[in-house]
This record gives C-alpha cells, sequence and structure tokens, in this order.
C-alpha cells in the first residue's frame, strides 16, 4: 500500500510538474530564434526581442567561426568510437553547460550534469511585464558572455545576472543551448532525488534537479539532467542522493572543464574515485583531474597542447577551459 501511494505521489508530481507546452518555442525564443507560428509569435514583434536576437546571433555566429566548428572536427577524429558512443554522458562542475557536453559527445543518450548553479523556475516569457523584458534578455545575454566569450561559464557572475532578471537559474541558460544546437525541447520536469538516488517528490532532504526530454536534429530522442548538488566529499556523505543516482547509471563518457582544479584535494576524492572508475573515456582540461591520478598503467593517455608533456602534444586550433587557445590543452584518457 505505502508503495502504491509513492507512485500515485510521483504519477501526480509529474502531471503538476509538466512542462509548459510552449517550452520549445520559449527555448527558441531565448536563443533569438525564429518563433514565427508559435504560442510565443507576438512577443517577437517587440524592438527588445528583435535587439536580443541580433546581438546574440552576431555573436553565436563568431562562436561557430572560432570555437564550434573546430571542435567538431576535431572530436570525432580523435575521440573515435567515444564519440558515437551513445551511453551515459557525466559533467561534473558543469553549471548549465549544455554546449560543450553536447558538441563533444553529441549523440549520448542521456546527459548527466551536476553543479551549484539553482534549476529556478520554468521561464514564461508571458509572465514578463513587456517593461521588463529588455533588461531580462540583457540579463541573459550577460550570463551567456563568458562562456561565449572565454569557453566556461563564471560561477560568481551567473548567481548575480540569475537574480538581477526575471529570467532565473540554470533554466534560460540550457533553453538557448538547445535551440541553438537545432534540439526540439520536448518536456521540462522538476525532478529531486532521495538519499538512495531515486525519483521522489521534492522536500527537504532531497537533491534538486530538472529532466529535460529533447530530440537532436536527426529527431533521435535524448534527455538531460541537471542537478544542484554540492560534490565535496563532506556534502556528499550528508546528502548522497546525486552520487548514488550516479552509480545506478553505470559507465559514462565524461568531461572535466573548468573545475577549479578541485579534483586534486582531498577535499573531492569521492567524485574523483568516481570518474576515475565510470568513465569509459575521460575528457579534461588541466583543471580537472592531475595527471598524477591518472596511471598510465590503467590509462591510455593523449595530450594536446600540453608543452611540459613528454611527449610532443598536437596543437589544439579552438580554446578549451581557462587558457586562450595558445595555452589550452587537452587530455584524452581511455582505460586499458
Amino acid at each position: 500500500m505505502k508503495r502504491l501511494l509513492l507512485l500515485l505521489s510521483l504519477a501526480l508530481c509529474a502531471k503538476a510538474l509538466a512542462s509548459d507546452p510552449t517550452a520549445d518555442a520559449t527555448a527558441k525564443f531565448l536563443a533569438g530564434l525564429p518563433v514565427k507560428g508559435t504560442p510565443l509569435e507576438s512577443h517577437s514583434n517587440n524592438p527588445e526581442w528583435a535587439e536580443h536576437a541580433t546581438d546574440l546571433g552576431r555573436a553565436w555566429e563568431r562562436l561557430e567561426k572560432e570555437q564550434l566548428s573546430k571542435i567538431r572536427a576535431w572530436a570525432p577524429k580523435t575521440l573515435g568510437p567515444a564519440y558515437e558512443d551513445r551511453g551515459s554522458m557525466y559533467y561534473m562542475f558543469s553549471g548549465p553547460d549544455f554546449l560543450y557536453a553536447n558538441i563533444f559527445f553529441p549523440n549520448a543518450s542521456t546527459y548527466i550534469l551536476c553543479g551549484i548553479e539553482p534549476v529556478g523556475p520554468l521561464p514564461d516569457i508571458d509572465k514578463i511585464p513587456s517593461a521588463d523584458l529588455a533588461s531580462a534578455l540583457t540579463g541573459l545575454r550577460k550570463s551567456l558572455s563568458s562562456v561565449l566569450n572565454e569557453s566556461y561559464f563564471i560561477t560568481k557572475y551567473m548567481r548575480t545576472d540569475f537574480k538581477q532578471t526575471q529570467l532565473t537559474g540554470t533554466l534560460p541558460i540550457f533553453y538557448v543551448f538547445l535551440a541553438r544546437a537545432g534540439c526540439t525541447v520536448a518536456s521540462v520536469t522538476p525532478v529531486a532525488l532521495d538519499r538512495d538516488g531515486k525519483f521522489v517528490p521534492a522536500g527537504p532532504e532531497t537533491t534538486p534537479g530538472v529532466k529535460i526530454v529533447f530530440s537532436n536534429p536527426s529527431k533521435r530522442e535524448q534527455t538531460l539532467y541537471y542537478f544542484t548538488s554540492d560534490l565535496g566529499d563532506k556534502a556528499v556523505k550528508a546528502n548522497p542522493g546525486f552520487s548514488n543516482f550516479c552509480e545506478r547509471q553505470g559507465q559514462g563518457l565524461s568531461l572535466l572543464k573548468a573545475a577549479c582544479n578541485y579534483m586534486g584535494t582531498n577535499n573531492f576524492t569521492m567524485v574523483r574515485g568516481f570518474l576515475l572508475t565510470h568513465s569509459k573515456i575521460l575528457l579534461q582540461d588541466e583543471s580537472g583531474i592531475p595527471y598524477s591520478f591518472v596511471e598510465p598503467e590503467k590509462w591510455n593517455i593523449r595530450l594536446f597542447a600540453k608543452p611540459h608533456a613528454q611527449d610532443k602534444p598536437v596543437r589544439l586550433d579552438f580554446s578549451f577551459g581557462y587558457k586562450e587557445q595558445s595555452c589550452s590543452s587537452v587530455m584524452v584518457a581511455t582505460p586499458k
């Protein structure tokens, strides 16, 4: 009986929190893409949105030329089977950076991202007063500016920007990246995990997150999970919901970028251990797991543009992580 009540509660919760039917239109609107024929078409007549679309379009065109097109050429030949892998993909310390998760591993069936930034409410353009739309969209572009120009998010800036606009939390960023990647958003559902990593109704002891189901440009359905969770050892021991959720997913593709060098400290041994034992491939910059932990007898390691490596690295032609293109470096490691 107790199990039946729990299942009924979950079903009602999912129904109550089901995504806005205009989710895909909202994603395109926030991404500055055409919304003609959608419920948001009338909002696109607003001159503030037109300015947003123009500014974001120019920034994206530059990003595509200087960054994304180069990664698309590099990733398939460098990552090999991992590039085509349709399993799970882990991106710890990601914030809302679906952009790089998708560009390196576009075929993953499930993206699992985690950061300390809040999910926030479902964006609702109809609820933004016309007088506030300009500042809301400006705040969104400001939140995106560092990742568009430097390839990573600056967490302290995001916290400020998210609080200053009507578009709060990570969801507006996810919407922009999904729409600009040519994806179609099918549903957006707030979720929560209990200590065992199982989905339950949200509560004071749960780990909050969001589930986004979308189809890629080839019309194949994929799922994106983002959870708000501290990955430090002390926090994981106090609330192991996200950690146990990941354990349930098994082996996956792993990405670490702009991770603040946390993985080399004694405070993040649990997440480091998880990635070292659950990664089919580990792609990271210098802020990820230190070279000393990726044991050569257990891993095949390739280094790109790392000047102090013994082997001559292959120079990257795109930026990655904290460093500019001329200094960027990448480690690609696969278990032996």
